[in-house]
């Protein structure tokens, strides 16, 4: 099972990025998919997380109404949207991958990690 993030880079206060988390190795659908973020000096953070087919949906109360969790299980990949962008979002984001993962906002609840991609937000 391997799980690769992209799309970060550097943004501006107030703009958007779109991260992607391709998956390989096994039946993508039958996994509950997750992203934690993790800024210097910080304790890892939960993110977002979506259910196997996409039909239920978890944020962090930091960026909801602000970020979109969503996937294409055709082609084994679940996006990041984040919209209205503020420094404190500048973090390494990491997906992150389970079957049954006990709790949605643990990271001990998940199997399998991706190498991280780092987002950047200048004030």
């Amino acid at each position: 099972v391997q799980l690769q993030a992209s799309g970060g880079g550097l943004v501006q206060a107030g703009g958007s990025l779109r991260l992607s988390c391709v998956a390989s190795g096994y039946t993508f659908s039958s996994y509950y998919v997750a992203w934690f973020r993790r800024s210097p000096g910080e304790e890892r953070e939960f993110v977002a997380a979506i259910s196997r087919n996409g039909g239920s949906t978890w944020y962090g109360d930091s960026v909801k109404g602000r970020f979109t969790i969503s996937r294409d299980n055709a082609k084994n990949t679940v996006f990041l949207q984040m919209s209205s962008l503020k420094p404190e979002d500048t973090a390494v984001y990491s997906c992150v991958a389970a079957m049954y993962p006990s709790k949605m906002t643990l990271i001990q609840s998940y199997d399998y990690w991706g190498q991280g991609t780092l987002v950047t937000v200048s004030s």
